[in-house]
Protein backbone atom coordinates (compact mmCIF):
# COMPACT_ATOMS: atom_id res chain seq x y z
CA UNK A 1 0.00 0.00 0.00
CA UNK A 2 2.94 2.29 0.45
CA UNK A 3 4.49 1.54 -2.53
CA UNK A 4 0.87 2.69 -4.18
CA UNK A 5 0.58 5.87 -2.61
CA UNK A 6 4.23 6.78 -3.00
CA UNK A 7 3.87 6.24 -6.70
CA UNK A 8 0.72 7.86 -6.99
CA UNK A 9 1.70 11.04 -5.11
CA UNK A 10 5.02 11.25 -7.23
CA UNK A 11 2.90 11.22 -10.44
CA UNK A 12 0.16 13.46 -8.82
CA UNK A 13 2.83 16.31 -8.17
CA UNK A 14 4.19 16.27 -11.47
CA UNK A 15 1.11 17.11 -13.18
CA UNK A 16 -0.65 19.08 -10.40
CA UNK A 17 2.69 20.81 -8.44
CA UNK A 18 2.72 23.59 -11.02
CA UNK A 19 -0.65 24.21 -10.32
CA UNK A 20 -0.08 24.61 -6.46
CA UNK A 21 3.44 23.62 -4.88
CA UNK A 22 2.22 23.84 -1.65
CA UNK A 23 -0.34 21.87 -1.60
CA UNK A 24 -0.43 18.06 -0.94
CA UNK A 25 -3.10 16.59 -3.38
CA UNK A 26 -5.26 13.63 -1.99
CA UNK A 27 -6.09 10.22 -3.78
CA UNK A 28 -8.78 11.60 -5.35
CA UNK A 29 -7.58 14.64 -6.79
CA UNK A 30 -4.74 11.92 -7.70
CA UNK A 31 -7.29 9.53 -9.26
CA UNK A 32 -8.96 12.86 -11.64
CA UNK A 33 -5.36 13.01 -13.08
CA UNK A 34 -5.09 9.05 -14.08
CA UNK A 35 -7.23 8.27 -17.42
CA UNK A 36 -6.41 5.32 -18.21
CA UNK A 37 -5.41 4.42 -14.44
CA UNK A 38 -2.01 3.41 -14.14
CA UNK A 39 -0.45 1.97 -10.92
CA UNK A 40 1.54 -0.88 -9.44
CA UNK A 41 2.66 -1.33 -13.48
CA UNK A 42 -1.09 -2.43 -13.76
CA UNK A 43 -2.56 -0.18 -16.62
CA UNK A 44 -6.71 -0.43 -16.29
CA UNK A 45 -8.75 0.81 -20.18
CA UNK A 46 -11.88 0.82 -19.62
CA UNK A 47 -14.13 0.27 -23.19
CA UNK A 48 -17.74 -0.29 -22.70
CA UNK A 49 -20.29 -1.53 -19.38
CA UNK A 50 -18.70 -4.55 -18.29
CA UNK A 51 -15.87 -4.85 -20.83
CA UNK A 52 -12.48 -3.65 -19.97
CA UNK A 53 -8.61 -3.89 -20.79
CA UNK A 54 -5.75 -4.57 -18.32
CA UNK A 55 -2.17 -4.58 -19.00
CA UNK A 56 -0.16 -6.10 -16.41
CA UNK A 57 3.22 -6.08 -16.67
CA UNK A 58 3.83 -7.77 -19.56
CA UNK A 59 0.46 -9.54 -19.90
CA UNK A 60 -2.73 -8.00 -21.42
CA UNK A 61 -6.12 -9.56 -20.15
CA UNK A 62 -9.18 -8.39 -21.40
CA UNK A 63 -12.27 -9.34 -19.79
CA UNK A 64 -15.74 -10.04 -20.96
CA UNK A 65 -14.38 -8.62 -24.90
CA UNK A 66 -17.75 -7.82 -26.54
CA UNK A 67 -18.17 -4.92 -29.23
CA UNK A 68 -15.98 -6.40 -32.46
CA UNK A 69 -12.37 -6.13 -33.56
CA UNK A 70 -13.41 -2.03 -33.64
CA UNK A 71 -13.60 -2.01 -29.77
CA UNK A 72 -10.26 -2.88 -29.65
CA UNK A 73 -8.40 -0.68 -31.69
CA UNK A 74 -4.85 0.30 -31.10
CA UNK A 75 -5.02 -2.21 -28.15
CA UNK A 76 -2.45 -5.17 -27.26
CA UNK A 77 -3.66 -8.23 -28.22
CA UNK A 78 -4.66 -10.94 -25.43
CA UNK A 79 -3.07 -13.05 -23.41
CA UNK A 80 -6.03 -14.01 -21.10
CA UNK A 81 -9.08 -13.48 -21.38
CA UNK A 82 -11.57 -13.84 -18.63
CA UNK A 83 -15.40 -14.26 -19.50
CA UNK A 84 -18.14 -14.08 -16.64
CA UNK A 85 -21.38 -15.33 -18.03
CA UNK A 86 -23.31 -15.83 -21.32
CA UNK A 87 -25.20 -12.44 -22.06
CA UNK A 88 -24.65 -10.46 -25.19
CA UNK A 89 -22.98 -8.14 -22.67
CA UNK A 90 -20.24 -10.47 -21.52
CA UNK A 91 -19.85 -13.17 -24.47
CA UNK A 92 -19.58 -12.02 -27.99
CA UNK A 93 -18.39 -15.06 -30.65
CA UNK A 94 -18.31 -12.88 -32.76
CA UNK A 95 -15.92 -10.34 -31.21
CA UNK A 96 -13.61 -13.59 -30.22
CA UNK A 97 -13.22 -14.61 -33.72
CA UNK A 98 -12.51 -11.15 -34.91
CA UNK A 99 -9.49 -10.56 -32.70
CA UNK A 100 -6.16 -11.57 -32.67
CA UNK A 101 -6.41 -14.43 -30.05
CA UNK A 102 -4.23 -17.40 -31.15
CA UNK A 103 -1.84 -16.74 -28.26
CA UNK A 104 -4.49 -15.68 -25.36
CA UNK A 105 -5.90 -18.58 -22.98
CA UNK A 106 -9.43 -18.30 -22.38
CA UNK A 107 -11.28 -18.88 -18.91
CA UNK A 108 -14.49 -19.58 -18.98
CA UNK A 109 -17.39 -20.60 -16.96
CA UNK A 110 -18.63 -24.28 -18.44
CA UNK A 111 -22.39 -22.49 -19.62
CA UNK A 112 -20.30 -20.14 -21.42
CA UNK A 113 -17.88 -22.93 -23.16
CA UNK A 114 -20.54 -24.56 -24.05
CA UNK A 115 -21.55 -21.75 -26.99
CA UNK A 116 -17.78 -21.48 -27.62
CA UNK A 117 -16.73 -22.48 -31.31
CA UNK A 118 -14.89 -25.83 -31.19
CA UNK A 119 -11.66 -23.98 -33.09
CA UNK A 120 -11.16 -22.21 -29.57
CA UNK A 121 -11.62 -25.48 -27.34
CA UNK A 122 -7.40 -25.73 -26.94
CA UNK A 123 -7.12 -22.51 -25.77
CA UNK A 124 -10.19 -22.38 -23.06
CA UNK A 125 -9.68 -23.25 -19.33
CA UNK A 126 -13.20 -24.04 -17.54
CA UNK A 127 -13.27 -23.09 -13.81
CA UNK A 128 -15.97 -23.65 -11.74
CA UNK A 129 -16.77 -21.59 -8.72
CA UNK A 130 -13.92 -21.67 -6.54
CA UNK A 131 -11.66 -23.41 -8.66
CA UNK A 132 -8.39 -21.67 -9.63
CA UNK A 133 -5.98 -21.30 -12.45
CA UNK A 134 -2.53 -20.09 -12.92
CA UNK A 135 -1.58 -18.35 -16.64
CA UNK A 136 0.72 -16.06 -17.21
CA UNK A 137 1.93 -15.97 -13.29
CA UNK A 138 -1.52 -14.76 -12.58
CA UNK A 139 -3.68 -16.96 -10.09
CA UNK A 140 -7.43 -16.67 -11.25
CA UNK A 141 -9.67 -17.71 -8.70
CA UNK A 142 -13.48 -18.19 -9.85
CA UNK A 143 -16.01 -16.12 -7.61
CA UNK A 144 -20.09 -17.19 -7.42
CA UNK A 145 -22.16 -14.86 -9.13
CA UNK A 146 -25.73 -14.93 -8.75
CA UNK A 147 -29.14 -13.31 -7.87
CA UNK A 148 -30.30 -12.69 -3.93
CA UNK A 149 -33.85 -10.75 -4.76
CA UNK A 150 -36.80 -12.84 -6.14
CA UNK A 151 -38.10 -11.38 -8.90
CA UNK A 152 -34.58 -11.48 -10.72
CA UNK A 153 -33.63 -14.74 -9.24
CA UNK A 154 -33.62 -15.93 -13.88
CA UNK A 155 -31.09 -13.10 -14.88
CA UNK A 156 -28.23 -15.12 -12.98
CA UNK A 157 -28.58 -18.06 -11.46
CA UNK A 158 -26.09 -19.39 -8.83
CA UNK A 159 -23.71 -21.80 -9.59
CA UNK A 160 -23.93 -20.08 -13.65
CA UNK A 161 -21.19 -17.07 -14.01
CA UNK A 162 -18.26 -16.13 -12.40
CA UNK A 163 -16.84 -13.41 -11.28
CA UNK A 164 -12.67 -13.51 -11.09
CA UNK A 165 -9.93 -12.18 -8.66
CA UNK A 166 -6.99 -11.70 -9.79
CA UNK A 167 -3.66 -12.60 -7.91
CA UNK A 168 0.18 -11.45 -8.76
CA UNK A 169 3.14 -10.17 -6.17
CA UNK A 170 0.52 -9.94 -4.20
CA UNK A 171 -1.67 -7.59 -5.64
CA UNK A 172 -5.36 -8.98 -5.90
CA UNK A 173 -7.80 -7.19 -8.38
CA UNK A 174 -11.56 -8.31 -8.27
CA UNK A 175 -13.97 -8.52 -11.25
CA UNK A 176 -17.57 -9.14 -9.87
CA UNK A 177 -19.47 -9.79 -13.65
CA UNK A 178 -23.01 -9.75 -12.56
CA UNK A 179 -24.31 -10.21 -9.42
CA UNK A 180 -26.03 -8.80 -6.28
CA UNK A 181 -24.18 -8.12 -2.92
CA UNK A 182 -23.95 -11.97 -2.21
CA UNK A 183 -21.73 -13.44 1.20
CA UNK A 184 -19.32 -14.81 -1.02
CA UNK A 185 -18.62 -11.27 -2.23
CA UNK A 186 -19.14 -9.69 1.21
CA UNK A 187 -16.41 -12.61 2.31
CA UNK A 188 -13.45 -11.40 -0.38
CA UNK A 189 -10.15 -10.74 1.68
CA UNK A 190 -7.21 -7.93 0.68
CA UNK A 191 -8.66 -7.10 -2.23
CA UNK A 192 -6.51 -4.19 -3.85
CA UNK A 193 -9.24 -2.90 -6.40
CA UNK A 194 -12.75 -4.17 -7.10
CA UNK A 195 -14.88 -3.64 -9.82
CA UNK A 196 -18.50 -3.85 -8.84
CA UNK A 197 -21.38 -3.56 -10.59
CA UNK A 198 -24.83 -2.13 -9.85
CA UNK A 199 -27.59 -1.54 -12.39
CA UNK A 200 -31.04 -2.56 -11.99
CA UNK A 201 -33.02 -4.86 -12.56
CA UNK A 202 -30.18 -7.11 -13.66
CA UNK A 203 -27.82 -7.06 -10.34
CA UNK A 204 -27.83 -4.73 -7.56
CA UNK A 205 -28.96 -1.20 -6.21
CA UNK A 206 -26.15 1.19 -5.27
CA UNK A 207 -27.12 0.79 -1.80
CA UNK A 208 -26.82 -2.39 -1.77
CA UNK A 209 -23.24 -2.35 -3.45
CA UNK A 210 -22.09 0.31 -1.23
CA UNK A 211 -23.15 -1.74 1.97
CA UNK A 212 -21.25 -4.74 0.43
CA UNK A 213 -18.31 -2.72 -0.38
CA UNK A 214 -18.23 -1.60 2.86
CA UNK A 215 -17.95 -5.35 4.43
CA UNK A 216 -15.15 -6.54 2.30
CA UNK A 217 -12.91 -3.39 2.19
CA UNK A 218 -10.84 -2.56 -1.28
CA UNK A 219 -8.20 -0.42 -1.31
CA UNK A 220 -10.01 0.58 -4.06
CA UNK A 221 -13.25 0.20 -5.72
CA UNK A 222 -14.66 0.59 -9.32
CA UNK A 223 -18.01 1.36 -10.12
CA UNK A 224 -18.80 -0.23 -13.54
CA UNK A 225 -21.57 -2.21 -15.36
CA UNK A 226 -23.98 0.56 -14.20
CA UNK A 227 -26.13 1.20 -17.24
CA UNK A 228 -29.76 -0.71 -16.21
CA UNK A 229 -33.15 -0.78 -17.87
CA UNK A 230 -33.78 2.22 -18.33
CA UNK A 231 -32.37 4.01 -15.67
CA UNK A 232 -28.77 4.38 -15.11
CA UNK A 233 -27.40 3.89 -11.78
CA UNK A 234 -26.13 6.80 -9.80
CA UNK A 235 -22.41 6.54 -9.28
CA UNK A 236 -22.08 9.54 -7.29
CA UNK A 237 -24.68 8.61 -4.43
CA UNK A 238 -22.25 4.90 -4.28
CA UNK A 239 -19.61 7.10 -4.02
CA UNK A 240 -20.43 8.93 -1.53
CA UNK A 241 -22.02 5.78 0.71
CA UNK A 242 -18.88 4.31 0.33
CA UNK A 243 -16.84 7.24 1.67
CA UNK A 244 -19.02 8.03 4.28
CA UNK A 245 -18.85 4.75 5.28
CA UNK A 246 -14.84 4.26 5.26
CA UNK A 247 -13.39 7.54 3.77
CA UNK A 248 -10.03 5.15 3.84
CA UNK A 249 -11.60 3.62 0.45
CA UNK A 250 -11.18 5.08 -2.39
CA UNK A 251 -13.80 5.40 -5.02
CA UNK A 252 -12.10 5.67 -8.60
CA UNK A 253 -14.54 7.02 -11.70
CA UNK A 254 -13.40 5.62 -15.26
CA UNK A 255 -15.04 6.77 -18.18
CA UNK A 256 -17.53 2.65 -19.01
CA UNK A 257 -19.86 5.13 -21.63
CA UNK A 258 -17.28 7.22 -23.86
CA UNK A 259 -20.73 7.38 -26.53
CA UNK A 260 -23.02 8.28 -24.11
CA UNK A 261 -23.37 11.81 -21.99
CA UNK A 262 -23.51 9.78 -18.60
Amino acid sequence: MKKILHILLCCSMALLGCKDRTKTPTLNEVAETLEPDVVEDIKIIPISHATAVLEWNDTTIYIDPVGGAAAFEGQKPPDLILITDIHGDHLSVETLEELDTKKAKIVVPQVVADKIPTEFTPQIDVLHNGDTKERYGITVTAIPMYNLREEALAFHAKGRGNGYVLSKNGHRIYFSGDTEDIPEMRALQNIDRAFVCMNLPYTMTVESAADAVLQFKPVQVYPYHYRGRPEVSDVTKFKALVNAGDPNIEVVQLDWYPNEDY
